[in-house]
């Protein structure tokens, strides 16, 4: 991707925290933090043109849907890619979540996913898996395979001479009970979830990527649709609850005037609008006004200067509405 000119970003706990990144998911406060810090740097570098790269844990399933969102406002497609260890050390059920959002991706875990381009910096103290039998050894092809797939940490831990040293390397940074209380924790992805898919499992190091597949869920799928709450509401003028007031007062003290002479069946008309009120039984000041404050509490709620020449006939839209449900 870099070489097509694509601005590639990589984010990630050691560049949040530095090297204190493994005692954070000790502490519920720093964790928190740390979620925090993460989603506001990602915020600051989505667009749709660049790729950015979550590598975090992000096994809270929350977490991942403040990604969604956060994805869906910069209307720009992600995916998640889901890291499955074999191996661990605590005995405890190894997972990692790996988000990829949109011309962005996220990955969480312990290993390292990255679309295209060299693997990123290593991170201090993610757990890595034993290195496999056979693997070991200058120059042989098992050991160019695992170093052009794996990361520049696992290919640190592959010369290891025993799983007991690996072992020792990651209960340095991830004690054993840590690790036990993350996985309790751990809240695993779901292709149901609109916020988990496109979603790719890899079990263990030696699956290889499906860069493929991971470059069309970024580049060939649509963005997730916008709703209100991730939409940018219309620019209102300064004087729009004021002319909404008004509007509306004008609206009422027609009506009161017009229903003098009215009876009930005729099409009540005030100037300046197009819509009619029918008349069917006469009307209090106290009726209208509650009514008048409805609607005002709900077309605040939406300000929009295109609307200031319709609100009269909305209004009366609105009062037929009310009237007929009555």
């Amino acid at each position: 991707l870099a070489a097509e000119g694509r601005a590639v970003h990589v984010v990630d706990d050691a560049a949040v925290l530095g090297a204190e990144e493994a005692g954070a998911y000790s502490d519920a406060a720093r964790e928190k933090a740390l979620r925090g810090a993460l989603r506001a740097a990602v915020e600051r570098r989505l667009s749709r043109h660049d790729v950015v790269i979550l590598d975090s844990l992000n096994y809270i399933k929350g977490f991942r849907y403040e990604l969604y969102c956060l994805a869906r406002a910069a209307r720009t497609p992600l995916c998640l890619v889901y890291c499955v260890r074999p191996w661990d050390p605590s005995g405890a059920p190894q997972g990692a979540g790996a988000q990829t959002g949109a011309r962005n991706a996220n990955v969480s875990g312990q290993r390292r996913v990255e679309v295209g381009g060299s693997p990123p910096a290593p991170r201090p103290g993610a757990p890595r898996e034993a290195p496999a039998a056979g693997s070991e050894g200058n120059g042989s092809p098992q050991a160019e395979a695992a170093t052009e797939a794996e990361p520049e940490e696992t290919r640190a831990l592959s010369s290891a001479p025993s799983a007991q040293s690996a072992h020792q390397t990651v209960s340095a940074f991830y004690p054993p009970e840590l690790l036990e209380a993350l996985a309790l924790r751990f809240e695993a992805p779901d292709s149901r979830n609109r916020w988990d898919r496109p979603l790719f499992t890899l079990v263990g190091l030696e699956q290889p990527l499906p860069l493929a597949e991971i470059r069309a869920a970024l580049f060939e799928n649509r963005a997730p649709p916008p709703h209100q709450a991730t939409q940018s509401q219309p620019l209102a003028s300064s004087n729009f609850l004021h002319q909404l007031d008004q509007i509306t007062s004008q609206v009422v003290a027609g009506l009161m005037e017009a229903q003098k002479s009215a009876v009930p069946g005729d099409l009540l008309t005030l100037p300046g609008t197009t819509e009619r009120l029918r008349f069917t039984r006469p009307l209090s000041m106290a009726e209208l006004s509650r009514l008048r404050r409805q609607f005002i509490s709900y077309t605040k709620m939406h300000p929009n200067n295109e609307n200031l020449p319709q609100l009269a006939s909305m209004f009366l839209q609105y009062l037929n509405q009310s009237f007929a449900l009555t």
